[in-house]
């Protein structure tokens, strides 16, 4: 094989993938249409990713297609509103009293700020290409946004709605995470098989962590000790991290391309997400196995799980539902359809 350099390996790859990912989107939208013939594209909706209100009351869910936001009433488990929001919403984070939501809009290249009391847009902050993961600091006063495509991530400051920095880190970053002291931030970097630690007091990177292949969502347990990392892989893997020394010191076999995980807040179990699967495992943290798995939706992507713990909320793409489990008995005991728009 002729030898390329390594920058040039790297696009080539970033090309491929892509192309790729746009030809799954196109095979979904077409599964779509062929599993519910009665709907029509103009509204079709394909739910992505989750944030749940700090008081477990809201659920916010982005959806792609529909280029909006669906708000659920998880009292009820139905739709209470639907809010049109950019273009190609993706990730999503509330602030810690639960009157913003910041939503990475990666069709304009930016973060769009969401007034939760009157789900209405007050802001939109220009980040860089193709943002994808959000998280914010424990104190709500920094939103940390992973651009896919600038390898890079940006940091807001929430008061002015501004950024404060462009910290470069790995090839292609999805997944952000910040841990519960606020001190450092961890992005998965998908192409460059690494997880960036940010130093969020100096908005620099700290240390690099080699992982497997296909790095692609963060999650800390409570305690800050551990960081669970899914990896987007056939023979689904997630990587436990000790983030005093930043090594991996677990391999947790899981489902079909793990997409999401999510821990819950007592910090005994955690929730990933398989998308080919069709199903959330829930591992054991202690011993650091698969529990359980759990069948819910079509391609389920993201996972967020109520304060008190009773409860996960899972979109799923291709079925256009939320799948709702018991975390007592790791059940689905409901099930939510997201209408678009």
């Amino acid at each position: 094989m002729r030898w390329e350099p390594k920058r040039m390996r790297s696009s080539y790859r970033r090309v491929t993938r892509r192309r790729v990912t746009r030809l799954w989107f196109v095979g979904l939208l077409v599964t779509v249409v062929a599993c519910f013939p009665t709907r029509v594209l103009a509204v079709l909706s394909v739910p992505f990713l989750i944030a749940i209100t700090p008081d477990g009351s809201r659920a916010y869910v982005t959806d792609y297609y529909s280029h909006s936001i669906a708000v659920i009433d998880t009292a009820t488990n139905t739709v209470r509103a639907t809010v049109p929001l950019g273009d190609q919403p993706y990730g999503i984070v509330i602030t810690p009293d639960g009157t913003r939501a910041y939503v990475a809009d990666r069709g304009r290249n930016s973060v769009v700020v969401l007034d939760t009391a009157s789900n209405t847009v007050v802001a939109a902050i220009e980040v860089g290409d193709k943002p994808y993961g959000v998280a914010i600091t424990p104190d709500g006063t920094h939103v940390y946004v992973s651009n896919s495509a600038a390898d890079s991530v940006s940091a807001i400051d929430t008061a002015s709605n501004t950024v404060l920095a462009s910290i470069e880190v790995g090839n292609e970053p999805y997944g952000v995470a910040i841990s519960p002291d606020g001190t450092r931030a961890y992005v998965a970097n998908q192409e460059s098989a690494c997880v960036s630690v940010i130093d969020t007091a100096t908005n620099t990177v700290v240390a690099s962590i080699q992982v497997g292949d296909e790095p692609y969502w963060v999650a800390f347990t409570p305690d800050g000790q551990r960081a669970y990392v899914t990896r987007f892989v056939p023979l689904g893997a997630v990587e436990v991290i000790d983030t005093a020394t930043n090594t991996l010191v677990a391999t947790v076999a899981v489902q079909t391309r793990p997409w999401s995980v999510a821990i819950a807040s007592d910090g005994t179990s955690a929730y990933v997400t398989n998308r080919d699967s069709n199903s959330v495992s829930v591992v054991d943290t202690a011993t650091n196995t698969e529990r359980t798995s759990i069948r819910v939706g079509g391609f389920p992507i993201g996972v967020a799980i109520v304060p008190d713990n009773t409860r996960a909320y899972v979109p799923n793409s291709i079925s256009a539902t939320v799948s709702v489990i018991d975390t007592m008995t790791n059940t689905v005991v409901a099930t939510i359809y997201i209408p678009g728009s």
